[in-house]
């Protein structure tokens, strides 16, 4: 059985819907049950999960709550002996903004678990936070409208999870291709957020008109729900990025052996979101 945390999310309800056509068993954890194989618990409550963990092999992390050791802990006295991480991609490239994501992989690595963690850069899903402007008036703002970065398809994290999930130990060795390992995912190319709206016009086949919000509008509206040292490292990130941020990273390719997915043909996908 595997266990997988944040299950009702963009990755998480790829990943479950994945795993299950693999005829694999699935325990899918969220705040709120959404299906019959979600059950309802708190990673910010690590004390009742030990029941849920029990009898799995493998768990899906995210990075959510602030007791990751408590977390592993359960798990592991469970009888879990592999733990794949979504953490961020600013982990590596922006640690101190990043604080939250690099204490979650500090506790993966001295888990004594085998473990894979996952670097993920920017989700096309990120666009649905356009879809209201979008369908009410085909507007879609955000900062640094020609700033480039290689966001990646929710679905292809969702892929690479549940490849490093399903790869068997080897027999001799007991370990996995994946373990130890830390991987960058990202999309093919970057796209800037002007580039992204017009893909989503073109997935409407109508026009939709991007405007470009100032550092200080974008600040606002991001405080509402990300703590201040995440919005600040996050408006870094988007608006001067560093040359690793915007980088393709080859894991995508590496992990599935096919490229990552177009912002295009993710909007073409998800189109109905925002008629």
């Amino acid at each position: 059985m595997i266990v997988v945390t944040g299950a009702t999310g963009n990755v998480g309800r790829t990943l479950v819907r994945t795993l299950t056509e693999d005829q694999v068993q699935v325990t899918g954890v969220a705040r709120h049950i959404s299906g019959p194989r979600t059950v309802s618990a708190d990673l910010a409550e690590p004390d009742g999960l030990r029941d849920v963990f029990e009898g799995a092999e493998a768990l899906f992390l995210l990075v959510a709550g602030e007791r990751p050791y408590d977390v592993l802990d359960a798990a592991k006295s469970a009888g879990v002996r592999k733990v794949v991480l979504l953490s961020s991609q600013g982990a590596g490239t922006r640690p101190e903004a990043y604080a939250h994501p690099r204490r979650f992989e500090a506790a993966v690595r001295e888990s004594g678990l085998d473990w894979t963690i996952l670097r993920s850069g920017g989700l096309d899903s990120n666009a649905f936070a356009w879809a209201e402007s979008i369908r009410a008036r085909r507007t879609a703002a955000a900062p640094f409208g020609d700033v480039g970065l290689p966001f990646v398809d929710p679905d292809d994290v969702a892929a690479v999870a549940a490849a490093v999930l399903l790869t068997d130990a080897d027999t001799a060795t007991h370990t996995t291709t994946h373990t130890g390992v830390t991987y960058t995912l990202t999309g093919p190319a970057p796209t800037t957020p002007r580039a992204r709206a017009a893909a989503i016009a073109t997935a409407l086949g109508e026009p939709v008109t991007f405007t470009e919000q100032t550092r200080a509008e974008a600040h606002e509206v991001m405080a509402r729900f990300m703590p201040l040292p995440v919005v600040e490292g996050t408006l870094a990130l988007l608006g001067e990025p560093t040359e690793e941020e915007r980088r393709v990273s080859p894991d995508v390719e590496r992990v599935l052996g096919r490229a990552p997915v177009a912002f295009a043909a993710w909007a073409e996908r998800n189109a109905v979101a925002f008629r």
